[in-house]
């Protein structure tokens, strides 16, 4: 397999020119022309996932965070995005994100978000002028009510959250669901005008909560647990357009934040 086939198989489905102008999506390392055996799917490029990589024989890793985000004014060692870009280098492993480009396509990381609450009649929650299938955010239906605390415990189990943070409980069923994977405190308001009963996303700061007024529940669920399923979309892509490509899904969680 080609590096260019599979770069090409990704941005058909999340165009590069989808992505926010402080991303940095796209072949962070590696030669398009590189001939790849295996990929590893990730979230994030850590160096326990590079390790990962080379331990499986994998010589492409595809991650939903770029590991370089601004550029590199040196390579020494000194932090672990060098380590990891060094190491990456010795080992000859190429490294591909796709970011917020995939964050906006209708199929991409909210779709799957809204997958996995069984949401119906989807809709892209702040779509972009021109294309109503491209924005940030979603916003669906359950089939039907369920009470909040219920909800709420269902999220817990399949995002894998220990804990959510909320805004008062000012709804006492769960019916229309607005979700943004990742940072959204900026489509609170939208949510709020789509008539959702509770805004799932993360990252929320503290005067942001305030910005529910007790007309929808603002739930933070943590940034690495509404993103984690990113994985199986790249998965989906690659595997449906190349099923005999051998493709491994990290068994690193890279989430930085822990729980006590």
């Amino acid at each position: 397999m080609i590096l260019h086939e599979i770069i090409t198989a990704i941005e058909e489905f999340a165009p590069l020119s989808y992505q926010e102008s402080y991303d940095n999506a796209g072949l962070i390392l590696g030669n398009p022309q590189q001939e790849i055996t295996a990929a590893l799917l990730t979230i994030d490029v850590t160096p326990a996932v590079i390790n990962e990589a080379i331990a499986i024989g994998a010589n492409c890793i595809i991650s939903h965070h770029p590991l370089i985000f601004s550029g590199l004014k040196h390579l020494r060692g000194e932090t672990d995005v060098e380590r990891c870009v060094i190491k990456a280098i010795q080992h000859n492993i190429a490294i591909y994100a796709a970011h917020t480009n995939l964050d906006v396509v209708f199929c991409g990381v909210n779709h799957k978000i809204a997958q996995k609450l069984n949401l119906q009649h989807l809709q892209i929650l702040q779509p972009t002028e021109n294309n109503p299938n491209v924005g940030s955010g979603m916003i669906g239906n359950l089939a039907k009510p369920v009470p909040v605390l219920d909800f709420l415990e269902q999220v817990k189990q399949i995002f894998g959250c220990k804990v959510v943070k909320t805004s008062a409980l000012c709804k006492s069923t769960i019916s229309r669901i607005a979700l943004c994977g990742g940072s959204g405190s900026f489509l609170i308001q939208q949510a709020k005008q789509q008539h959702a009963d509770i805004f799932l996303t993360a990252d929320i700061k503290y005067h942001d909560f305030f910005n529910a007024e007790n007309q929808i529940i603002i739930a933070d669920l943590g940034h690495y647990e509404t993103e984690q399923f990113t994985k199986d979309i790249f998965y989906e892509i690659l595997n449906k357009k190349f099923p005999t490509f051998a493709l491994n899904f990290s068994l690193v969680t890279t989430n930085p934040i822990t729980y006590i």
